[in-house]
């Protein structure tokens, strides 16, 4: 009893040299709109239901500003990612971004030499660069760039009737939304290139089949809140460098060294920190103390 005390009197002072603003995020847009929910989860809602959220300019702008804003965000504990309407997203508006020739260029180029991707790849690759765990839940059409920002989210629940395709080919065009990285992950080579080569249509038992989804469920926004919820619980800072550590180590030809290095890297940061004294005592009985606002690890990620 009297460890216990002391392990809850060292967590409380150590709580109070911590300032963890709360400041809740409030961006949206007339197309993304951003709900903040208990828990310090945050909702963002692709809003075209009249197109089925559609990938117009003014989405691919929205929703990377919001993103990129989203991962500075130390105090978010989990983002949940979802479209108004009949679908989760259609893929590219293709009519809207053609009525102006240099969109394609805008969509393409890169913001500057030195950036990894550009406005396209953005919004599905920047979801994947958040500290905090990405839930999408998917109903109705998830088609080209639509599936590509759903693979950028580290869970995909989805309705049994959801439909999915690699569509670009039906364009005449590659799938360029940061595939060639988020889909290595979870799916084997000759069934990318099938889905990819024929842009054909599957439904969601297929979907899961070939990993492109987590699972089928009744409500995928009230599974992707449960989840999130009991993420919510655990150490935002063990979050964070876990997904790090998978999402640098997992499919990308790190060898067993780095890979090695980058999990002893990050385990330092950890050990002995507020959050991971936390964590600690609320397997003693110590549950009244919350966490802090999670550490930043870009500079672990930038070394590795």
């Amino acid at each position: 009893m009297q460890a216990l005390q002391t392990l809850s009197r060292s967590l409380t002072q150590k709580s109070q040299h911590f300032t963890a603003a709360s400041t809740r995020f409030s961006s949206s847009s007339s197309v993304i709109t951003v709900e903040n929910l208990p828990n310090n989860i945050t909702h963002v809602q692709l809003n075209r239901p009249d197109k089925h959220n559609a990938l117009s300019m003014s989405v691919f702008r929205d929703l990377t500003k919001i993103a990129s804003e989203l991962k500075t965000d130390t105090s978010i504990r989990a983002i949940i990612l979802s479209g108004s309407g009949k679908s989760f997203c259609s893929g590219l508006d293709i009519k809207s971004v053609m009525k102006e020739p240099r969109n394609f260029a805008t969509l393409l180029d890169k913001p500057s030499y030195t950036a990894q991707s550009n406005l396209a790849q953005e919004v599905g690759y920047l979801w994947r660069t958040l500290p905090c765990p990405v839930i999408c839940a998917i109903h109705g059409l998830c088609f080209g760039g639509g599936l590509q920002i759903a693979l950028g989210a580290d869970f995909r629940y989805a309705t049994e009737t959801s439909k999915f395709s690699i569509m670009e080919t039906k364009w005449g065009l590659i799938p360029d939304m940061g595939i060639s990285v988020t889909l290595r992950e979870l799916m084997s080579i000759d069934k990318a290139k099938e889905l990819t080569f024929t842009g054909r249509i599957i439904d969601a038992p297929e979907a899961l089949k070939c990993n492109l989804i987590t699972e089928i469920v009744p409500n995928p926004f009230a599974k992707a809140l449960e989840l999130a919820n009991e993420i919510v619980t655990k150490s935002p800072d063990a979050i964070a460098a876990s997904k790090i550590l998978y999402n640098e180590t997992w499919a990308n030809g790190s060898n067993d060294k780095k890979s090695l290095d980058l999990e002893t890297t990050l385990q330092r940061k950890l050990v002995g920190s507020i959050n991971q004294g936390i964590a600690s005592g609320k397997n003693f009985g110590v549950s009244f103390v919350p966490f802090k606002n999670r550490q930043d690890f870009d500079e672990d990620v930038e070394k590795f």
